[in-house]
């Protein structure tokens, strides 16, 4: 059984029982490898009977799952990865094939600092994201949002090569500085109202629906000069400026968010410090800027649903970003629990209370478990008063996601509050940010558990791409494999799991500025040429594979060309192929070789053992 190591104590475990050390009665639970060493035991080596031959191997997940003691995390995680746990690496990559509802949005994303510029252009004033840039090594390369992607020019080529998308939606952010340069309604930026109206309607003109995010990480420096986020008064001082733009723009959007994502305003820049503002090293903060940021989405819904429903036929809600994680031990508890309170520590801190009105009771027992046995006299997260509880309870449209990691968790207690560290499979793709690895099951599994906590409400996937770094190539097969495979998951989880999916948007329309990352890490369907000073946009592979997706709303098995003939081309180094020097094959009939050959190899080792 799991014991005590020496000097590495309870850290490493060659038990083939698992020991939960944190129950007084010691539990003893066993693992695959114990019935599988039984099963030896038993038949006294391997019998040649090809019908107990791998018994062990082939029993159920789901049932030695049973065997495990009581959780402390409620069930609806275990509901999805009971659900997913017996796929085998084959079922959960199978094609499937069909399409999304009539009226399905395809859309995709930026944001305003990303690809805006004009940083001090009519009246603009200075946000966050301009003072944290033009500080010295806050940016790699000392890159910064200056002039960006030039969008703030460039109206007609970014709509032209929307339109060359063929998407229905196109989601952008406002920035808050360029209409109210003091972050206040006493000083308007008319000038600034002016680009946006022109946007809204060359955006129309092409037969294109906006998706506009009030807030996308750029607030007005001089709010946060006061405190920003850690400042009650935040909260009027969103609901003014949500107030103008609803009534200066909103009879030309029909999609509102409030923010995007909250986690990475008070973590990154709170508490990592990564992030503008660059406040670092306060475990406390991010929960306070949590707070306020919950309760100015919850007024700008109301203000919205209250003052602006009725004659502008809107609707509104927030974009929540969120990992997928799942136990890296599925047989130990303490990995069970570290992998719920990952999922309720970034999809749940924002949307609990959204949804039902509060923090979950994981969330709050555990930080004020451990604010106390730090020696504070409270927990660091704030509590919502009873009225304001029914205030913010309900206040969404839609649930907007952003999505980009899977996870395997395990427990560690110097972790602050949520005590558990994530980490990648390796045999998982590569891609150009160090933290995105390619695992497309894991929206699958997200969207089921967004399904099964809060009732099947409507989903906007507002987020979802693949970078790359280095040198130049716009034949992004990767960005096209990562693409098919994602959306092939959304569309599983709408045909087969009943999940209410509405939406898709890919991240991102430009090479923009990648936050703190500049612009060595290149999201885009675009390449945008920063040698040449007219910053041209120019086309990826992935365009065309975007556009076709698009156009035949999903992947029907008729009216379309199989994935595999698509014009979709890898080449391989040699070392792939013996003897081989630089070969090209369409993508999915390398994966379809590939998988055959190991079939055929296994198939023949198999019959040679017997």
């Amino acid at each position: 059984m799991d014991g005590f190591e020496a000097n590495q104590g309870y850290s490493q475990r060659f038990g083939l029982h698992y020991v939960n050390f944190e129950v007084g009665s010691r539990p003893r639970t066993p693992k695959q490898s114990a019935y599988l060493y039984a099963e030896i035991i038993e038949q006294n080596g391997f019998s040649s009977q090809k019908s107990k031959k791998f018994k062990a191997a082939e029993r159920p997940l789901t049932r030695r799952l049973a065997a495990l003691p009581p959780s402390e995390v409620p069930s609806q995680a275990k509901v999805v990865w009971e659900k997913f746990s017996s796929q085998s690496n084959f079922d959960r990559q199978m094609y499937h094939y069909g399409t999304f509802p009539e009226g399905f949005s395809w859309g995709i994303s930026s944001s305003a600092y990303q690809i805006e510029g004009g940083w001090n252009a009519d009246g603009k004033g200075l946000s966050i994201w301009d003072k944290f840039a033009h500080s010295p090594s806050k940016i790699l390369n000392d890159d910064n949002g200056d002039i960006a992607c030039d969008s703030y020019n460039k109206i007609e080529e970014d709509v032209a090569i929307l339109k060359q998308l063929k998407v229905s939606h196109y989601r952008f952010s406002l920035s808050w500085p360029r209409v109210l340069p003091d972050g206040t309604i006493n000083n308007i930026n008319e000038a600034g109202i002016n680009y946006y109206q022109r946007l809204l309607d060359a955006l129309h003109a092409a037969n294109i629906q906006p998706q506009v995010t009030l807030y996308h990480w750029d607030l007005p420096q001089a709010i946060e000069d006061y405190g920003g986020f850690l400042n009650d008064s935040f909260v009027k001082l969103f609901r003014d400026y949500a107030d103008l733009m609803f009534d200066r723009l909103g009879d030309k959007v029909k999609i509102w968010i409030t923010f995007n994502e909250p986690i990475m305003t008070a973590n990154h820049g709170y508490g990592f410090g990564d992030f503008a503002p660059g406040l670092k090293g306060q475990y406390t903060l991010p929960y306070i800027v949590g707070h306020n940021l919950i309760k100015a989405h919850a007024e700008a819904w109301h203000l919205y649903n209250d003052k602006y429903r009725a004659k502008q036929n809107g609707i509104i809600s927030i974009t929540i970003s969120s990992d997928w994680s799942e136990p890296r031990n599925p047989y130990r508890q303490e990995d069970y629990d570290a992998a719920r309170r990952v999922v309720e520590f970034t999809l749940g801190w924002f949307s609990h209370p959204i949804f039902n009105g509060d923090y979950s009771e994981i969330m709050k027992t555990r930080i004020r478990d451990r604010s106390l046995a730090a020696g504070l006299p409270q927990s660091r997260l704030p509590e919502f008063t009873q009225e304001e509880i029914k205030r913010i309870k309900g206040t969404h449209d839609f649930f907007g996601l952003n999505h980009f990691i899977f996870l395997f968790c395990t427990s560690l207690n110097f972790v602050p509050c949520r005590g558990a560290m994530g980490v990648s499979d390796r045999t998982w793709l590569d891609t150009g940010s160090s933290w995105l690895k390619i695992a497309p099951f894991g929206i699958r599994r997200l969207l089921n558990f967004i399904k099964n906590e809060y009732g099947n409400p409507p989903i906007i996937v507002t987020e979802n791409g693949v970078s790359e770094q280095g040198p130049i190539d716009l034949n992004d097969v990767h960005r096209i494999y990562y693409y098919e495979q994602y959306i092939n998951q959304v569309l599983k989880a709408y045909l087969l799991d009943g999940v209410d999916v509405r939406g898709y948007t890919a991240w991102s329309l430009l090479d923009n500025l990648e936050w703190a990352s500049g612009f060595s890490q290149r999201f885009g369907l675009f390449y945008v040429n920063r040698s040449d000073p007219n910053l041209p946009r120019v086309p990826k592979s992935s365009v065309n594979f975007y556009a076709t997706v698009i156009k035949c709303n999903g992947f029907p098995e008729s009216g379309v060309p199989e994935p595999r003939v698509w014009s979709v081309y890898s080449r391989f180094p040699c070392g792939i192929f013996s003897q081989c020097p630089w070969s090209v094959f369409p993508l999915s009939w390398w994966l379809y070789t590939m998988c055959s050959l190991h079939l055929l190899v296994s198939a023949t080792l198999l019959e040679t053992t017997e």
